[in-house]
């Protein structure tokens, strides 16, 4: 709660605060995921007989993507290869191509500053990226642990461009990856305005409450 009215009161007397935000993140994506149980209800009339469905589970085949966005939409997005561990020296390798891609694609956020935000996960927060971060003055947006839902990949975006794919079959990675691709490309500027500060005023609001993920 301290950090979220901390971080409203920072949005509240600088209008450039959020425009200056690069939120990232990364899931996984599978070659085959359930539908939900209201993308898979059926309407059947009265006399309609009952089929029974078998309970279907997520595909070994599957791919890491990351995503970085501000609220004029992606500034990068990248898959990572196969057999590849998402550790300390990839993420700071993969934060200098962020860089890069902001110097190109946000001058603007570029002569500002920009402000990175993304969860605790450790090679987040790992000793090789924060020394990274701070020789390259990129601030970081203070995010509190076992907060999933103040985080809009979590609350929105994964879950919205992931949705469409569910109960579809994907054999091949460089197939999942065409299929999400394309899903990233169908959001629109006004999909990436589910601003950071509506979560936080919900957060103070409800007095510190969130989601438990056990």
């Amino acid at each position: 709660m301290s950090i979220s009215l901390e971080l409203c009161d920072h949005a509240a007397s600088d209008s450039s605060f959020l425009g200056n935000v690069i939120t990232g993140d990364e899931t996984w994506v599978y070659g085959y995921d359930p539908e939900t149980r209201v993308q898979s209800c059926q309407w059947k009339s009265p006399s309609s007989t009952h089929t029974k469905k078998m309970r279907q589970s997520r595909s070994n085949i599957k791919v890491m993507m990351i995503v970085f966005f501000d609220l004029d939409g992606i500034v990068r997005a990248e898959f990572v290869p196969r057999n590849t561990t998402v550790n300390s020296e990839y993420y700071k390798g993969l934060l200098e191509h962020l860089r890069n891609d902001v110097h190109r694609k946000r001058p603007e956020e570029w002569a500002n500053g920009f402000i990175l935000h993304y969860d605790n996960t450790l090679c987040h927060t790992s000793l090789l990226v924060q020394q990274f971060l701070s020789n390259k003055n990129v601030m970081v947006c203070p995010y509190p642990p076992y907060s999933p839902d103040l985080a809009p990949c979590d609350f929105w975006l994964f879950p919205k461009v992931k949705m469409t794919m569910k109960g579809k079959h994907f054999e091949l990675t460089q197939d999942i990856k065409a299929a999400m691709t394309v899903q990233l490309k169908t959001l629109t500027k006004e999909d990436f305005q589910n601003s950071l500060r509506e979560r936080w005023d919900k957060c103070v609001r409800g007095g510190g409450g969130g989601v438990v993920v056990l």
